[in-house]
């Protein structure tokens, strides 16, 4: 496990959850990205991979929900996917690329990247490193996979790292960052946990060690209560509900 510490910023902000989005507003959109900068939050962020290795800031393995398109993420190109609507909105998807000029280091981010059991996910680091290489900004990478901090971890450590967990959404990793071997294997500098899990004795146990805990995703005045009571920073939706 590393003893590196985390930087500072991670812990001081709150982060609007695939941006500060709504009626209007898509998630993980250039607007949803506006909002959250301009409602003073930091914005949490997806990476679904093109068929050309470009990291898209978009959430769905399928285009359907969020474009009205068939087909996997993964089948198109960026250009086609870049071509796409976000449904009922004049939003398109964008490349991080896009997403980070927009963003341009005036709030921090956080990064998660995509992934499943068998899912060659060391493609989506690398394009995403890539990228994160010439931003000034802040920014950390995370995925429910800790193969993704691992390979941060060794590829490019600049790069804060996070594990993220759940012991309730069924994704393939369920309770993974439980498991001592897989949070020794992920070396990540922070865990974010699923609110619902978050009064589990492991995730008391990592922040009592100092370690930053963050929680996804707030929703409610309930479920703010118990980020604040038991998190450092939280991941949320609708503005706060502060």
């Amino acid at each position: 496990m590393t003893a590196r510490g985390a930087p500072d910023w991670l812990t001081r902000w709150e982060y609007a959850h695939r941006g500060l989005h709504g009626p209007g507003v898509p998630e993980n959109s250039l607007a949803a990205a506006r909002g959250a900068i301009a409602a003073g939050m930091g914005i949490e962020c997806d990476i679904q991979r093109s068929r050309d290795d470009h990291p898209m800031v978009f959430h769905d393995w399928e285009l359907s929900r969020l474009t009205g398109e068939g087909g996997l993420t993964a089948q198109f190109p960026a250009d086609a996917i870049e071509a796409l609507r976000l449904l009922g909105t004049d939003q398109r998807p964008v490349g991080l690329s896009a997403f980070l000029a927009e963003v341009a280091g005036q709030v921090p981010l956080l990064i998660e990247i995509k992934s499943m059991p068998g899912y060659d996910v060391e493609r989506s680091c690398a394009a995403v490193a890539w990228q994160l290489d010439s931003y000034e900004g802040a920014a950390a990478a995370m995925s429910f996979d800790p193969r993704v901090p691992e390979w941060f971890a060794h590829n490019a450590p600049n790069v804060p790292r996070g594990l993220v967990g759940t012991d309730t959404l069924e994704n393939g990793f369920q309770g993974v960052w439980r498991n001592p071997e897989a949070l020794a294997q992920a070396e990540a500098d922070f865990l974010a946990i699923d609110v619902r899990d978050l009064a589990r004795p492991e995730a008391a146990a990592w922040r009592a060690g100092g370690r930053p805990l963050l929680t996804w995703t707030v929703r409610s005045p309930e479920t703010r209560a118990l980020g604040l009571a038991h998190a450092d920073a939280l991941i949320a939706e609708g503005g706060g509900l502060a």
